[in-house]
């Protein structure tokens, strides 16, 4: 399903492998792209660095986001995705083990689209994982394609 990728921001191989399981698991087969560091996931979404020159008209269905990333945190992604007119209204589900409500004010002030703390067992894990992907790939109205601005 090339038109419903789901974008991984994730630093951590373990948190990374239990995401990937627990997509598999709940038989949400779409086409992942993982991204190890902020400035990557920026490279894919802008077609920039390793990315240069891939199709820009496919953007990610939904992007899990975590915080803590190296080269370029999280919120710093999310500011730029909500800056630039072409991404601004890419969905962003910002997935996390942080506990500061400081970033969950911040996730949603810069337009985080939902804040979700990974839970610490497999079983809610996979079970918050299924609901993200129920919602956000198959009940959620995407904004059409091509379209960037609303009005």
């Amino acid at each position: 399903m090339q038109d419903r990728i789901i974008l991984l921001v994730e630093d951590n191989p373990d948190d990374e492998a239990l995401t990937l399981r627990a997509l598999i698991q709940n038989k949400i087969t779409n086409d992942v792209i993982v991204a190890r560091d902020g400035a990557e996931a920026l490279d894919y979404v802008f077609g920039t660095g390793p990315y240069a020159g891939r199709d820009l008209s496919i953007m990610p269905q939904v992007v899990l986001l975590d915080l803590k990333l190296p080269k370029v945190d999280g919120l710093e992604v999310l500011r730029q995705l909500r800056t630039d007119n072409r991404t601004r209204l890419l969905p962003v589900v910002i997935l996390t083990s942080s506990n500061e409500e400081k970033d969950l004010l911040n996730g949603y002030s810069l337009g985080a689209n939902s804040y979700v703390r990974k839970p610490v067992v497999f079983a809610q894990f996979a079970e918050a994982v299924r609901q993200l992907g129920l919602y956000w790939l198959l009940l959620n109205e995407p904004v059409p394609r091509g379209r960037k601005n609303l009005g």
